[in-house]
């Protein structure tokens, strides 16, 4: 007599369903402003006060400011259409990125430990990161652009839920 055959199934990689709270549109832009502010401004103190370098100077504020607007101006409407995250009992799902976009699936039973961070500028707008950390060398599935009651609902219930699933998260 043969023994019974028992399929385990894994969870399937698939687009999430839910999006990030819309406010991380402006998170993100002021987040892109910031990282193009400091150096545009840095080159036009130093092109102002260097007589000798301002040509070379104001050419490098050209190339840091004309790229950055359009960082600024693209970059956070186009995250905000890939992100996604969804949390089933048996998975936490996530789709992430701009230019190179990236899908995730982390099972339960691999998750080690999950997080929460609140940056500057996500606290200005109430919003929070869920960091998810597995055994998986690819590292940790990160959903930014969360309300904060949002986030802090979602660690509960991982929390909960992998607590509660077997394995051994390896």
């Amino acid at each position: 007599m043969s023994e019974p055959t028992v399929r385990i199934t894994a969870p399937k990689l698939r687009p999430p369903r839910n999006r990030v709270d819309r406010r991380a549109i402006s998170c993100w832009t002021v987040q892109a402003l910031l990282t193009v502010a400091v150096p545009a401004i840095a080159l036009a103190i130093c092109a102002a006060t260097i007589p000798p370098a301002r040509l070379w100077l104001l050419l490098a504020l050209v190339v840091v400011v004309v790229p950055g607007i359009a960082y600024i101006l693209v970059m956070p409407r186009w995250r905000y259409a890939v992100h996604r995250w969804e949390t089933t009992a048996d998975a936490v799902y996530t789709a992430s990125g701009w230019i190179s976009q990236e899908w995730r699936v982390a099972p339960m039973s691999r998750i080690q430990t999950v997080d929460t961070v609140r940056g500057p500028v996500q606290q200005l707008f109430n919003l929070a990161s869920v960091t998810v950390t597995t055994a998986s060398a690819a590292g940790p599935l990160t959903i930014e652009g969360l309300d904060r009651q949002v986030a802090s609902d979602l660690v509960d219930q991982l929390t909960a839920t992998t607590q509660a699933t077997r394995g051994d998260a390896t």
